[in-house]
């Protein structure tokens, strides 16, 4: 898959572990394919962000572990139940995945297809008001 590079996201996932390396390249490619549009960054110094109109998900490697922040992620539907974290939290929820386990990429892909729509329709908040 071809998309827009930022070297520093290439600098975090190159320093992990390969487990997480892995985990985190598959997540970085599954995100730019659910819209060429997708850029990424960094924010707060370290952290790798992908945003579209708006924060979409941000990775973090934890001991055990890769978070992958869902904004936004308290009006997207959850159906397969792969949210681990943040079940009450209005603004962001989060996928935990651990080493050898498989990544649920329709279900995680179709929540990054509805939080882009979700950003591109003025985000959660107005989306909120207007139910």
């Amino acid at each position: 898959m071809t998309y827009q590079r930022d070297p520093r996201v290439d600098a975090y996932i190159d320093a992990l572990p390969a487990w997480q390396h892995e985990i985190c390249q598959q997540i970085r490619d599954l995100v730019h394919s659910v819209d060429p549009e997708v850029v990424e960054t960094i924010k707060r110094r370290v952290q790798p962000y992908f945003v579209l109109e708006g924060n979409i998900c941000a990775l973090l490697a934890a001991k055990d572990h890769v978070n992958v922040f869902l904004y936004d992620g308290a009006i997207v539907p959850d159906p397969e139940g792969i949210i681990t974290g943040g079940h009450d939290n209005q603004t962001a929820r989060t996928v935990a995945i651990r080493q050898d386990e498989k990544i649920n990429t329709r279900a995680l892909g179709e929540m990054f297809r509805q939080i882009i729509a979700n950003n591109r329709a003025g985000g959660w908040r107005k989306i909120k008001q207007e139910r």
